[in-house]
């Protein structure tokens, strides 16, 4: 059974407060536990950054060194070495050597559809 209502002023905000128990402990069930809450959010951080965001755009079309990184992205070939370290311990990007060059790409579809959505999302 509901809890008793009381009147509120606010737009933004039930106009009576109660609580639907049953719809409390569904939404309660469907919470991730604690540890996959926590890694979710680092991956959303890493995301965060406009230059990883860029790094990460640029990677969705094709695989890249950071040599082409660099220029693409408009950025010392040091800094996008950095920002590569953050997101290959993040698990968003991955390499592959051929002779002395590291080629990175998008870990896995998750990654690319993170990125796609997101950048759809804001130009809509």
């Amino acid at each position: 059974m509901p809890a008793p209502a009381t009147q509120t002023t606010t737009g933004d905000v039930c106009e009576v407060n109660c609580v639907h128990p049953d719809a409390v402990r569904a939404a309660r069930q469907a919470l991730p536990d604690e540890t996959c809450v926590n890694e979710a959010t680092s991956f959303l951080k890493l995301l965060s950054d406009p230059t990883r965001l860029k790094i990460l755009s640029a990677l969705n079309s094709s695989e890249l060194c950071v040599c082409d990184l660099s220029q693409v992205v408009g950025i010392s070939e040091s800094a996008v070495s950095h920002q590569l370290r953050l997101l290959r311990a993040g698990r968003l990007v991955t390499f592959r050597k051929e002779g002395r060059v590291a080629y990175y790409r998008l870990t896995d579809e998750h990654v690319t559809l993170l990125i796609q959505s997101a950048l759809d999302h804001a130009s809509e």
